[in-house]
């Protein structure tokens, strides 16, 4: 199987810093933009995630880039072999010691006090695929046309029921959380060539409609058009996406 990647994030028309960041197995994205073509098949573990981050001053670049970097080192040093439940646990272990540290960088140095960040996932690991989600960031998948949300919003929007989207969310990586989880879906029947799945942040999101993102995929428009069209209506947010078209 293959993987047919773009990449791309943005500081948006309105922000003034980018708080966003990309990872694209040992690749960082910040204010740029990417493309790469894997074969999973010689390889045991393959990681793509996004990270929002949030907090004042400069403090979400911090989070999201301290995240990113613990969560490929991690995820590049897990033993092999581990069960799908060995790899839940351990992905747990490793939220539980990712938020003592994000949360002990703030204590230490008020500049990054209740500093935090949103995580999506897409792994690979030992023949199996999993996608993962903390926060309001998201995973789409289009398959035969249909375009699906795999994640669920942590957001008290989606709490409330409400289809407004709130910039509330109720579960983060930091943040000062002190109840932070991560959803993890095992989901390797879901990856059929000729799918392609979408993960972005909020700025992309809030801007786009599902319909226009469907549209946008279904035309093949790369994760930089995609954001690029988020900009042109409004681009009030970050704006990053990554698009994967399995092969």
């Amino acid at each position: 199987m293959k993987f047919n990647i773009t990449a791309s994030s943005k500081t948006g028309c309105v922000r003034s810093n980018n708080e966003d960041m990309i990872l694209v197995d040992q690749w960082f994205v910040r204010n740029g933009r990417m493309s790469a073509h894997k074969d999973l098949s010689s390889i045991d573990r393959y990681l793509l995630a996004l990270a929002d981050g949030m907090g004042g001053h400069n403090s979400g670049e911090v989070a999201s880039n301290d995240v990113l970097h613990n969560l490929q080192f991690f995820f590049s040093d897990l033993p092999v072999g581990l069960s799908i439940s060995d790899f839940n646990e351990a992905i747990y272990d490793w939220l539980a010691s990712i938020n003592i540290m994000i949360d002990s960088k703030g204590k230490s140095d008020e500049r990054f006090s209740k500093m935090g960040t949103t995580l999506v996932v897409l792994a690979y690991y030992g023949g199996a695929f999993y996608w993962m989600n903390c926060g309001d960031s998201r995973i789409y998948h289009l398959h035969n046309g249909e375009l699906s949300q795999l994640s669920t919003d942590h957001s008290l929007s989606n709490l409330l029921g409400e289809t407004e989207r709130s910039s509330i969310i109720t579960n983060c990586i930091g943040g000062g959380c002190k109840n932070s989880f991560i959803d993890i879906v095992e989901c390797t029947a879901d990856i059929q060539p000729g799918d392609t799945f979408l993960l972005c942040s909020d700025g992309l999101s809030d801007m786009l409609s599902d319909e226009q993102l469907r549209d946008g995929l279904l035309e093949d428009d790369t994760a930089d058009m995609l954001c690029a069209k988020a900009e042109d209506a409004g681009g009030l947010d970050n704006v990053s996406a990554i698009i994967v078209k399995v092969g």
